[in-house]
């Protein structure tokens, strides 16, 4: 009888880690119940299991579940670009009531640094971003932190692909003057934006990593440059690394 029960239980445990696994969105308690023809009150004590043993998050502001990052190490399965965005949105929420200010999470995506989420900054004067848009690698503070999440070879892969078109007179247009930014940015684990893309658009940028350590997105604080001093950008250091670490850590990375 006892195994006939652990067996029913383990069945039910794995229907709903498939549920949750293939619904488009991260679901809640009732539509996990709703897909899996459970009643509610067995649907939250196997969801709590599940969120005790590692196998399932749940979202403190939505109460929706989403698979962890212990079944993307086990599985060796990486996040979608829409599943990252949603993962990001409450860090982005969050970094933007911080810091007052714009941000962003960029990926790598078809060779692309494409803006994956956002979160406008409040006030007359902000920086517009359109999710989707892709941006320049050489000039960007996403994509100088994305670059130098690669390995050697794959980032001289890039340079030799690079376009280094002039943006604005403060971007590097320089592979080798790119390289030593590559070193800087390894070395510091941030790096910045000094109205190289745009003018008189400043930002800063740091990796954000998974349960394997690669970079998988870069964290962006952008705004106007009468917001972001070269002095303010620096204290602001602190709220941004301290925000992609604690994306890092919700996507399985553990720093060594």
């Amino acid at each position: 009888m006892k195994s006939t029960s652990t067996h029913q239980s383990l069945k039910r445990g794995l229907q709903i880690v498939e549920t949750v696994a293939v619904m488009s969105e991260p679901p809640t308690l009732s539509a996990i119940a709703r897909k899996t023809n459970l009643n509610r009150s067995t649907t939250h004590h196997i969801l709590k299991a599940l969120v005790e043993f590692g196998y399932l998050v749940q979202a403190p502001e939505t109460l929706t579940y989403s698979l962890s990052s212990k079944l993307y190490r086990i599985t060796k399965r990486t996040w979608t670009t829409e599943q990252l965005a949603e993962i990001a949105a409450s860090y982005l929420e969050e970094l933007g009531k911080v810091t007052g200010e714009g941000t962003s999470l960029a990926v790598f995506r078809d060779g692309q640094v494409i803006v994956a989420a956002k979160r406008e900054q409040e006030g007359p004067l902000r920086v517009v971003q359109r999710i989707g848009e892709s941006r320049p690698v050489h000039c960007t503070a996403v994509g100088k932190v994305l670059a130098a999440g690669l390995t050697d070879q794959e980032l001289e892969e890039l340079i030799a692909r690079t376009d280094f078109t002039r943006k604005t007179p403060k971007t590097i247009t320089s592979p080798a003057v790119f390289r030593k930014e590559m070193s800087r940015v390894r070395e510091k684990g941030i790096a910045y934006d000094y109205e190289e893309h745009i003018k008189g658009v400043r930002c800063l940028a740091a990796p954000v990593r998974d349960y394997s350590g690669q970079t998988r997105a870069a964290l962006c604080v952008l705004g106007p440059k009468d917001n972001l001093s070269a002095k303010r950008l620096s204290k602001l250091q602190h709220d941004l690394i301290s925000s992609a670490a604690a994306l890092s850590a919700r996507l399985g990375y553990k720093p060594r």
